[in-house]
């Protein structure tokens, strides 16, 4: 884990990540656009479930506003290609199984769970701007309302 936290203003770390559907995730591919970045812990969990389809139900509102949406979970493309088809979800979701990802954008912590501590994938979003710079960060991301909010930062964002 880095030693720092990745703060707003900052340069967002770039990536290249397979993703669902046959895709390829790469932020410097999206440079000149915004991007909603979001790191869950879990394909096809409860929470996880609300997170994406809600960020599905926004994405016609998001794209009219230039965002592109990319999940992020450390699970590997089958059971992430499972949970697209199975809801539906159009945007790419991105495997990042040695969560080098995580690491850089300070979303792979260490949690406790009846009194066990290990390390996993803290529910965590970034919005990136058109210039790659980190617009907002929302940690610790409740799954029901999210899609709301990204989609009010995305209008500021949008001017």
């Amino acid at each position: 884990m880095s030693g720092q936290e990745l703060q707003e203003g900052a340069a967002a770390p770039d990536f290249t990540m397979p993703a669902s559907g046959g895709r390829t995730v790469s932020l410097a591919a999206l440079k000149g656009q915004p991007v909603l970045l979001y790191f869950y812990p879990k394909a096809d969990t409860p929470g996880c479930t609300k997170q994406a389809c809600g960020l599905q139900e926004a994405l016609p509102q998001l794209g009219r506003l230039g965002l592109t949406v990319i999940g992020i979970s450390p699970d590997k493309l089958p059971p992430i290609e499972k949970f697209a088809q199975k809801f539906g979800l159009e945007f790419p979701l991105a495997s990042d199984p040695d969560h080098k990802v995580a690491e850089a954008y300070g979303t792979w912590v260490e949690k406790s769970m009846y009194g066990r501590k290990y390390m996993g994938m803290e529910r965590s979003s970034f919005l990136v701007d058109a210039e790659g710079k980190v617009a907002r960060i929302w940690r610790k991301v409740k799954p029901e309302a999210h899609a709301a909010q990204v989609l009010e930062a995305a209008r500021q964002l949008a001017g």
